[in-house]
This record gives C-alpha cells, sequence and structure tokens, in this order.
C-alpha cells in the first residue's frame, strides 16, 4: 500500500549554517507577511528565522531564561505555559500557531492541539518519533528508555512527558477533524524522507515528523 496522502515528498531544503532543518521546514510552510505565534519558543531561533522571512512573530516560552534570550534578541516573547495560558488568547487571532518540538512535554497535548487551531488559521506542529527504529532497538535489545540525539535526556530528568509516535499522532489529528495539508518526515539530520513507501516506512525511519495542519469545515 503506498504512503498516505499526507506524506508528500518535498524538494530538498536549503543548508543554511547553524540553523535546523525542521525549522527550515517550518519557515517554508509559512506564507511571508502572516501574523504568526510561535508556542514554546525557546531561545527564539525559529521566530528570528520567520522574522527574516517578513513575518510579524510573537512567542510564548515557559523558561525565564528562554524569555530573556529573546528579549536581548529583540523579539516580542511572553513567559506562559502552553497547557494553560492558550486559553486566554482570542480565536482566529493568528494566521499560524506553531508548536515546535514541544507537544511532548506538554501535560494536555490534545487539548494544546485543539488550542492551536482555534487561534490561528494554521498550525504548524513538530515533534520528535518515537516510533523511530532506533528508539524500538534500544528497548527491545538495551531493555531500557530510548536516548537520542534528538531526546538525550535520561527518563528520570527528561520534561518530556507524552512520547507519541507519528502514527499516534495521525490518529489523533482524526479523533479531533483535523485536516492535514502537509506533512513531512525528517532523517536524523534534518532531511526529509522523499521516498514513495508504505505508511510504516515513515513511522519507523522518520526521525522527526513536521505537520501542516487546518481545522476541517
Amino acid at each position: 500500500m503506498n504512503a498516505p496522502e499526507f506524506f508528500r515528498p518535498t524538494a530538498q531544503l536549503p543548508k543554511i549554517d547553524g540553523v535546523r532543518g525542521d525549522h527550515l521546514l517550518v519557515a517554508e510552510m509559512v506564507a511571508p507577511g502572516s501574523k504568526v505565534l510561535d508556542v514554546g519558543c525557546g531561545e527564539g531561533d525559529l521566530l528570528q528565522l520567520l522574522e527574516a522571512r517578513g513575518v510579524d512573530g510573537r512567542g510564548i516560552e515557559l523558561s525565564r531564561e528562554g524569555v530573556n534570550s529573546c528579549v536581548a534578541k529583540g523579539l516580542a516573547v511572553v513567559q506562559g505555559d502552553a497547557d494553560t495560558d492558550l486559553d486566554s488568547y482570542p480565536d482566529d487571532s493568528f494566521d499560524y500557531v506553531i508548536l515546535s518540538q514541544t507537544l511532548q512535554a506538554t501535560r494536555q497535548p490534545r487539548k494544546v492541539l485543539e488550542n492551536l487551531l482555534r487561534i490561528g488559521s494554521r498550525a504548524i506542529v513538530s515533534f520528535p518519533n518515537f516510533g523511530h527504529w532506533r528508539m524500538r532497538l534500544q528497548l527491545l535489545v538495551g531493555g531500557h528508555m530510548p536516548r537520542t540525539e534528538n531526546l538525550p535526556a535520561t527518563w528520570y530528568d527528561t520534561p518530556n512527558i507524552h512520547f507519541c509516535t507519528i502514527k499516534d499522532f495521525v490518529q489523533l489529528c482524526d479523533e479531533i477533524n483535523v485536516r492535514m495539508e502537509r506533512a513531512v518526515a525528517l532523517d536524523l539530520y534534518g532531511r526529509p524522507l522523499r521516498l514513495n513507501a508504505p505508511w510504516w516506512f515513515w513511522n519507523m525511519f522518520g526521525e522527526q515528523g513536521v505537520f501542516l495542519l487546518t481545522r476541517r469545515n
């Protein structure tokens, strides 16, 4: 069986020194001139990339250190928690709401995802794929919770509390009636997987998933 429609091959992304592959892909998905909210924006690397493309960017970040770093770069970022503070944002207040490598650290991922699509016309979500073959091998052979470059923390000090696979995320989108405009699986080096393969291939060999989402009518 061929890969589902939403797993479309994509052109090779341009290489920019010091810029993560998933950030480049997210920036490619955002139309220039859009109003964007970056949830869990960290130190503002993605926001800086977006603003360089003419995007009107705002951010919300849980850690005080991250907020201070963003403000020092001249970025419009406030301290807040995705699990609780997104409720106060009005409907349709942004063109895009981005959740980059943060979904697995939220306490209520379903509620957070629903809020993203309430606040924005579109949402872009990226996350590490816990179904990757390296993860499975560490559990099978090593008998311990996996650690990778994308997930380097040990089980007892990780901020991630809701690991999921690409398959899990697709099922969640179906449950809450979300339409996937585009989805891409990235390899260990942040490069898009381009093979036209069955769905399990993406779940097995994608290190990360990046999804552009909209609400169904």
